[in-house]
């Protein structure tokens, strides 16, 4: 089975690209990290209870609040949900304070996460599909990429167009909540950059700064591509073989990392140019 790692950055179109892979033609399944990460954390999770334990004491607006149709202890007697701008405002920064409460929060998020992401993908591997995205927003940074045997970043190449759209989904947003929110993350343009140097047929940047029509034009062309790559028959004998299947894996696991290696070394050679 394929792993098709999808990353991205914020409102970049990472959702809309993740939503055309699972549609018809190419239904492929789709695991989202994003979603796995409201699960652990919903009330009453242990990811809920040690957010709460660490950042309720200096958050006061950390919860929802309480009114007619939230109770105090929620509505399953389990906890109010997160308030998710409030934490959002804790986190999103470049400030070392901010930077530092992010951490804290990866560090009991992505644990729970990978969890959640590992049973997933078993699921998938006994139901025979082909490949399965993994559709995670930090996937460098998690060391997902080690995993995916093709890497797909949905890039912008303009800045603005991505602030633009930041503040258009998230009205609610301030310009500089919405800047502080993508300072946060790592540069889609290098992302994108870090991406082609994973060579041809292992990354793939899909490039969103025109219409969904063409979007869906260039992700078609990626699929055909990808999937002449990994056909049905190798699949199928990856499952029917697990021995095969764990070689092939290994096999992948092994190669991305030397690709990060060489990652590593061009990044060193450029900052040695500076």
């Amino acid at each position: 089975m394929l792993f098709i790692g999808l990353t991205g950055s914020i409102a970049t179109g990472k959702s809309t690209v993740s939503s055309i892979l699972a549609s018809p033609p190419h239904s492929l399944p789709i695991i989202d990290a994003d979603i796995l990460a409201r699960k652990v954390v919903e009330p009453g999770t242990s990811g809920y209870n040690a957010i709460v334990k660490y950042f309720g004491p200096t958050t006061p607006d950390l919860l929802v609040p309480v009114s007619d149709s939230m109770p105090v202890d929620g509505v399953d007697g389990k906890g109010r949900p997160l308030n998710r701008p409030a934490l959002g405002r804790r986190v999103f920064g470049s400030s070392e304070e901010r930077k530092n409460d992010r951490d804290v929060l990866n560090g009991i998020v992505h644990p729970a996460v990978r969890r959640e992401v590992y049973k997933a993908i078993l699921r998938n591997y006994l139901s025979g599909t082909w490949a399965v995205v993994l559709d995670v927003p930090l996937l460098f940074e998690s060391g997902w990429d080690r995993l995916s045997g093709v890497v797909m970043v949905v890039a912008v190449k303009d800045p603005e167009v991505q602030m633009q759209r930041l503040m258009a989904r998230d009205p609610h947003l301030t310009r500089e909540d919405a800047q502080n929110r993508v300072l946060s993350q790592t540069d889609v343009r290098l992302k994108a950059k870090r991406c082609e140097a994973r060579g041809k047929g292992k990354g793939v940047v899909i490039w969103n700064d025109g219409s969904k029509e063409e979007l869906k034009a260039n992700i078609d062309a990626a699929l055909a591509d990808i999937r002449r790559s990994s056909p049905p028959w190798w699949n199928w004998m990856c499952l029917l073989c697990p021995p095969l299947g764990v070689a092939a894996g290994a096999w992948v696991y092994w190669q991305n990392i030397q690709i990060n290696k060489r990652w590593k070394e061009m990044e060193l050679d450029e900052k040695a140019k500076l």
